[in-house]
């Protein structure tokens, strides 16, 4: 199914979505990635 955008306000939703799903991606992986990176064996 193709999504035509006929309107400047279509078109900033669609972007500002696709931001906000990037965003929260980044939120999600930054802090596991951290916790990978600062983890450690205890020996």
């Amino acid at each position: 199914m193709e999504n035509i955008i006929y309107t400047l306000q279509d078109f900033m939703v669609h972007t500002k979505n696709i931001t906000y799903l990037i965003m929260g991606g980044i939120l999600i992986f930054m802090p596991l990635f951290w916790i990978f990176l600062t983890d450690r064996e205890k020996d």
